[in-house]
């Protein structure tokens, strides 16, 4: 079942691929926390590369990124934690974490992105080779959290490599800049 805004955020006691732990929750910090398919998905590392780029302006903003991949930590060691990422990567291999927050499935929605996001699945196969054709149906999703731990925007993707614009995170942060500012 979908989470919408202004729901609390679901608490979530993760670890990172590193053994680190991950609070999802009541931080007290902005947060973009982002539901990936598998760790081998095309559209996934390509994001990963977009979120890694992006970081340090996002960051300066006072946004913190955590990324949850249904796949083993090896797995996530092995795609998307290959390089050195700035924000954690987390590994879910039962997807707990994945049905917690509602993430859905669909093979339609899965071939849809196959079929109409041809230049970025090509750039992420580059990132991670033919083994990014053999992923499963789960389809991503963002949540925008406050600093109370409420989410403020839930964006479940319309299709596999659909996933919140950085656009509307920076606006989200923009926002959040403008009334402590006040």
């Amino acid at each position: 079942m979908r989470l919408l805004a202004p729901a609390l955020a679901p608490a979530l006691d993760l670890v990172d691929i590193h053994g680190q732990p991950i609070v999802i929750g009541h931080s007290g910090r902005l947060t973009l926390l982002s539901f990936f398919r598998d760790a081998a998905c095309p559209f996934c590392n390509f994001r990963i590369y977009e979120l890694t780029n992006r970081h340090a302006e996002l960051s300066a903003l006072g946004l913190e990124i955590v990324a949850v991949f249904s796949a083993s930590q090896a797995e996530v060691l092995r795609f998307a934690g290959h390089r050195p990422r700035p924000f954690p990567l987390a590994a879910d291999p039962t997807s707990t974490a994945h049905e917690i927050y509602g993430i859905e499935r669909s093979l339609w929605r899965k071939l849809k992105a196959i079929v109409s996001r041809v230049p970025t699945l090509l750039k992420g196969m580059r990132l991670v080779g033919l083994a990014g054709l053999n992923t499963s149906n789960l389809m991503p999703a963002d949540f925008l959290i406050d600093e109370r731990g409420r989410i403020v925007e839930a964006y479940y993707g319309d299709d596999a490599g659909d996933r919140i614009p950085i656009e509307r995170v920076e606006q989200f942060l923009s926002r959040r800049q403008y009334r402590h500012a006040a």
